[in-house]
């Protein structure tokens, strides 16, 4: 965790005291700054992080969108469309899928949420704000931590230009991107010892510093110091908070890595290690300050002895490298998260580990978070307007974190209403008066995070905007189970020897895609099923758990669900996808059992299915499903074009016909995420007019 986790954290005494741009500071002042420092580590970082925060993991998985789907599985609360987050009963039933009993108070909240629009609106758009600032961290946190380590060559070197820290800072963040591809476990095992010894070292020297220079420095730990801090400074010690709030940088990192690592080693890592060593070398860098006032714009390089300068900066420059990777690693993952819930666009993600399921790395990710962190670095050239930017982002993030986790509190874990109300007081007012001060630098960088944020936001409403107006026409434009056996009867429609999967949104009912497909090809395969995958606002649901059969009425013809979390890998490549299918459909036509099967989960349309297939005799059924095995499988997708009309809205002539036909025909294709071959995959066409 020392490797992934906790690089932004511990590496934070780099920048956080030039970024506070404190001028003259006396003794009482820095105190001040100390106090803020210790409380602000000691409150967010163990009490609502350690303590609170990693409690609401989802099955080992955290970040943003873990806290939503969590709600969302115990409150049918999400914003989508079916596909996704309207729950079915056979959902209930899943080991992953707890939904506890509740009293009427905790009732009355989940109905409050599931009948209130603009409270489900909120939530859906506070969780993906969330997920876009955090990889707006990702972008941040390695220009901010690589430019800071790289600027101390200007202490033993004056003389260095500002442009060859920059040009170095870019070559360092280069080859970091470039070691992505080998994924966390090789990156963690080689940043690991240099994160420790990083986080041995400057407690070392703080401690040297505290007793050369101020031995008494921890009477700043009482918050008398924070009350004599405002009164003396006012509004400048208000605007000084932008620069503190960067003490408790990567924090969020603790959560989102969640699914990288254990969660005991990542809370035992920061207790005993990090918020130790931190807070240690914060009191070290304030007692040389307190002596040195005019070295506090740039104390980190200014406090280290002499004969260890060298060996330190080394250390600090490869810590820099560490600190950029828990951003990287979190964005990783919380964009698997995202586009397996439909709210991104299909990207590669690459598995790195056999052993850790949630160690991914993602090449068009990475690639672009390069391009943009390389652009922050020659674009602002100096920490200072990247540390305002910086600061935004990280509060952000906190306080949706503090937004979601309050409704977590209340709907899951049950507590008591005035706990809630108190958590989110608390922890609400420390982050609203860090947020007043931070978004006054707006003007000086603190743009970006909102430019960025913003950016993938758009993204993320574009696509998943698209993906609904798609299943909303598939169901309007759904055949019947009539029109299905006309088809299939028809002298024109030939069956062919084989096992055909239409892929399709449509949980009831026949695919469009059917129609369109025989009146190209004019055939259709002996056995045919209908698939859905379908997303489970869960980490993961188990192989047996998978897989939903049923048979729609008609001779050979069949519907299948199959069933994800949000961690889970779809793999149609090979014989193992369609092995299980047809395993669960023959336990099915043999046991006669259909309170497991897909006619359970049509009731919300109020369309039961009649078991036509069973009325012939089993051994047949069994026998034809055997041949069409053998015969060889085809898998069928439709590929999605929208016409829009001229009479169109404008919104939907940006959104679906500009932004999400962009994001539609640049993205990996669905064969490529069902990992389908190529040789027995066909796409067919399908315009639709908005």
């Amino acid at each position: 965790t020392l490797g992934v986790v906790y690089g932004d954290l511990g590496t934070s005494p780099l920048y956080v005291y030039p970024t506070i741009n404190a001028k003259s500071p006396n003794e009482r002042d820095l105190l001040g700054i100390l106090s803020i420092i210790f409380w602000t580590l000691t409150l967010t970082g163990v009490v609502k992080y350690v303590f609170l925060v990693l409690r609401a993991d989802d099955h080992g998985e955290g970040g943003t969108f873990a806290l939503y789907s969590l709600l969302c599985r115990h409150a049918n609360i999400g914003e989508h469309s079916e596909k996704h987050y309207n729950r079915l009963e056979s959902d209930k039933r899943l080991s992953h899928f707890s939904n506890p009993k509740c009293d009427a108070a905790h009732s009355n909240a989940i109905l409050f949420m599931e009948h209130n629009a603009a409270v489900r609106k909120i939530l859906l758009f506070v969780a993906m704000l969330g997920t876009c600032m955090l990889i707006g961290d990702g972008i941040l946190t390695p220009a901010i931590s690589v430019l800071s380590a790289v600027s101390g060559i200007k202490t033993a070197v004056p003389s260095t230009s500002q442009s060859v820290i920059v040009g170095l800072s870019a070559l360092i963040l280069l080859f970091l991107f470039l070691l992505q591809r080998f994924g966390t476990r090789c990156v963690s095992f080689l940043f690991s010892p240099i994160m420790a010894t990083w986080l041995i070292s400057t407690p070392i020297v703080g401690l040297y510093n505290i007793v050369t220079h101020y031995p008494t420095i921890f009477k700043a730990l009482s918050p008398h110091y924070i009350i004599v801090f405002f009164q003396q400074n006012g509004r400048n010690g208000w605007l000084m908070l932008g620069g503190t709030v960067l003490c408790i940088t990567g924090a969020e990192a603790m959560f989102a890595d969640l699914g990288h690592f254990d969660k005991h080693s990542i809370k035992v890592a920061f207790s005993f290690m990090v918020y130790p060593s931190v807070i240690l070398t914060y009191a070290g860098q304030t007692a040389y300050i307190i002596k040195n006032p005019s070295d506090a714009s740039d104390p980190f390089y200014k406090f280290l002895p002499s004969p260890v300068y060298w060996p330190m900066f080394v250390v600090a420059t490869l810590a820099a490298i560490v600190a950029s990777q828990g951003l990287i690693s979190a964005a990783f993952s919380i964009i698997k998260q995202s586009m397996a819930l439909d709210y991104f666009p299909r990207v590669k993600i690459v598995h790195t580990s056999q052993d850790k399921e949630g160690q991914i790395y993602s090449p068009e990710v990475n690639y672009i978070l390069m391009i943009l962190c390389l652009a922050v670095v020659f674009g602002f050239h100096g920490e200072t307007q990247i540390g305002n930017a910086f600061g935004v982002a990280v509060i952000m993030v906190m306080i949706i974190t503090t937004v979601l986790l309050t409704f977590v509190m209340l709907v899951i874990w049950q507590a008591h209403w005035q706990l809630a109300t108190l958590f989110f007081v608390v922890f609400g007012s420390i982050e609203g008066v860090y947020f007043s001060a931070v978004i006054l630098k707006l003007p000086q960088g603190g743009w970006l995070p909102f430019a960025v944020a913003c950016f993938l936001v758009i993204i993320m409403f574009s696509w998943s905007y698209g993906r609904q107006k798609k299943l909303e026409h598939d169901m309007a434009k759904k055949m019947s189970l009539e029109n299905l056996e006309l088809l299939l009867s028809s002298l024109e429609t030939q069956r062919v020897p084989g096992l055909c999967f239409f892929y399709s949104n449509v949980l009831n009912g026949v695919p469009p895609i059917v129609r369109h497909y025989v009146q190209n090809v004019r055939s259709l395969h002996q056995i045919i099923i209908f698939t859905t995958i379908r997303y489970i606002p869960v980490k993961t649901v188990l192989p047996r758990e998978r897989f939903l059969v049923g048979g729609l009425g008609c001779q050979g013809v069949y519907r299948c669900i199959a069933r994800y979390g949000y961690k889970d890998f779809i793999n149609a490549e090979g014989e193992e996808f369609v092995d299980q299918v047809m395993n669960c459909l023959e336990t099915y036509l043999s046991s006669k059992a259909d309170e497991e099967s897909i006619c359970d989960d049509c009731t919300p349309w109020n369309e039961k299915l009649d078991d036509g297939n069973l009325l012939l005799p089993f051994s047949f059924q069994i026998r034809a499903l055997s041949a069409a095995r053998q015969a060889g499988a085809v898998h069928v997708l439709g590929k999605t074009d929208f016409k829009i009309r001229k009479e169109t809205c404008w919104f939907d002539k940006i959104f679906l016909g500009k932004l999400y036909y962009f994001l539609h025909n640049n993205c990996r294709s669905a064969t490529h995420a069902l990992k389908i071959p190529t040789s027995t995959s066909i796409e067919i066409g399908m315009l639709y007019e908005v």
